[in-house]
């Protein structure tokens, strides 16, 4: 059976490759799991991180949200890191 933990970070990892000039370089790891908690942490080409991020951190704002939805649903914490 998939893990819902990858299949999340697999669905962000597609919606962050359609914000992007350079899709190739999206990558997304797990770096912690702890109780209910779970980092996601977001890697993209260095000229696409303020793509990621937008206008007063609109952007990561959104994405960080559609993660809370889903926490909700799955009744965990999921938190979002960009990597400069």
């Amino acid at each position: 059976m998939t893990d819902p933990v990858d299949v999340l970070a697999d669905q962000l990892e597609d919606l962050v490759r359609l914000l992007v000039d350079e899709p190739k370089e999206v990558a997304i790891f797990v770096v912690e799991e702890e109780d209910d908690a779970i980092v996601y942490e977001l890697e993209v080409a260095e000229d696409d991180v303020g793509k990621v991020i937008g206008r007063r951190g609109s952007t990561v704002r959104a994405l960080r949200t559609l993660l809370d939805a889903r926490a909700a649903l799955d009744e965990g914490v999921y938190e979002l890191e960009v990597v400069d």
